[in-house]
């Protein structure tokens, strides 16, 4: 199976490489600094050097792909994620691939009342408030393609050990969360939706 991801070389980005390593896929990383990809050189990883606000180069590195995954990040200022997402979404359909498994945040969609009040209105409400937005576009794009899509929600990232074992598909309503999720859970995450059609079109939230 041929997988190609968006934003390889950030916090999530590069657990999702690693822990594909030995896995009976063909990855392909699109990046704009190769070089901070340098020690899988030795691997079986394709890398391609790109911007995704170019979309002719994201159109032709996504032809012949089976799945595509998108953990876009940027700056508070960055409108990378709804701006690349939506020339990853233009590709795919053009293209023929249907599958995206595209990170997203909780809070984003109905997923915001599970937010408490530091989440909510400190954090997105000012500090990340353009990020928030940034993802809701995001989100918005994805439901409305054609595209077989699954939205992966996050909690507040944390650079905790591997568990496995998190919270998955939680109801809005819920409120006795950590609001944090390990990095490399969030990528076992994302692996497991490749061959996994469980969640095909939803917006799925994950935390500790």
């Amino acid at each position: 199976m041929k997988v190609i991801i968006f934003g390889a070389t950030g916090t999530i980005g590069h657990h999702v490489i690693e822990q594909a390593q030995g896995q009976p896929y063909e990855m392909t990383a699109f990046v704009r600094n190769p070089e901070k990809l340098a020690k899988y050189q030795a691997t079986n990883l394709k890398i391609i050097q790109g911007d995704v606000f170019d979309y002719t180069a994201v159109e032709e590195a996504i032809q012949g792909k089976d799945v595509v995954i998108c953990v876009l990040g940027g700056s508070g200022k960055s409108k990378v994620r709804s701006k690349g997402t939506q020339h990853i979404i233009q590709a795919m359909e053009v293209t023929g691939v249907k599958r995206l498994i595209c990170q997203t945040t909780l809070g984003a969609g109905e997923s915001r009342e599970n937010l408490n009040f530091f989440w909510r209105d400190i954090m997105f409400g000012f500090f990340l408030k353009k990020v928030y937005k940034d993802h809701q576009l995001q989100e918005k794009l994805v439901k409305e393609s054609n595209l077989d899509w699954t939205i992966v929600r996050p909690s507040g990232f944390t650079n905790g050990a591997l568990t496995k074992n998190y919270q998955e598909n939680f109801a809005p309503s819920v409120k006795n969360l950590k609001f944090q999720i390990a990095r490399v859970d969030v990528a076992h995450f994302l692996l497991r939706q490749i061959k996994d059609n469980h969640y095909l079109q939803q917006a799925v939230s994950i935390s500790h």
